[in-house]
């Protein structure tokens, strides 16, 4: 779209939120859309070919490890907020709603993406613990919380100094 790589402006993460802050909302909406299939598509496909549900979410959580870690970019990805959505929404559409609406409601409230990431997928474990029940999935939706975790620590330390600057959404 002309614009710069992003992984060398703003926050220098290549997802939405900095997409948003230095090409505007079009190029956004597009990396959104495209990191949501990357979570998304795999799922689906892993369903379709019968894997159980622990085999999707593995392969769900392994589109997520390879957003955030991909080899051709020397293991810099993203924070995989909209992969793990996709892959939430793919998995379990309800759980992936719900998650969804936290993430607006606290972005809408606060217009901090990171904040609403953190507090959504904080709540990520308990609600499929409550909805499903399957320990070892619900295991590794904390292993994805924490990765999650880790790849926002800047994000963390700026919203404890009030210093991360807000989303326009």
């Amino acid at each position: 779209m002309g614009f710069e790589d992003p992984r060398s402006q703003g926050s220098r993460n290549p997802g939405a939120t900095n997409v948003l802050r230095i090409a505007g909302k079009k190029a956004a909406a597009l990396t959104l859309f495209g990191d949501l299939l990357k979570g998304l598509l795999p799922v689906l496909a892993a369903r379709a070919l019968g894997g159980s549900d622990l085999a999707v979410a593995l392969v769900g959580f392994a589109a997520f490890i390879g957003h955030c870690y991909p080899l051709w970019y020397r293991f810099e990805g993203g924070k995989g907020v909209a992969t793990a959505i996709g892959f939430l929404l793919g998995y379990a559409p309800l759980l992936g709603l719900v998650i969804v609406a936290l993430w607006l409601i606290i972005a809408k409230l606060f217009r901090l993406s990171s904040l609403a990431a953190l507090i959504a997928f904080a709540a990520l474990p308990a609600l499929h613990a409550w909805l499903d029940g399957d320990a070892r999935v619900t295991a590794l939706f904390i292993l994805l919380d924490l990765i999650l975790i880790w790849r926002h620590r800047g994000n963390i330390r700026r919203l404890v100094r009030g210093e991360e600057p807000a989303s326009r959404l």
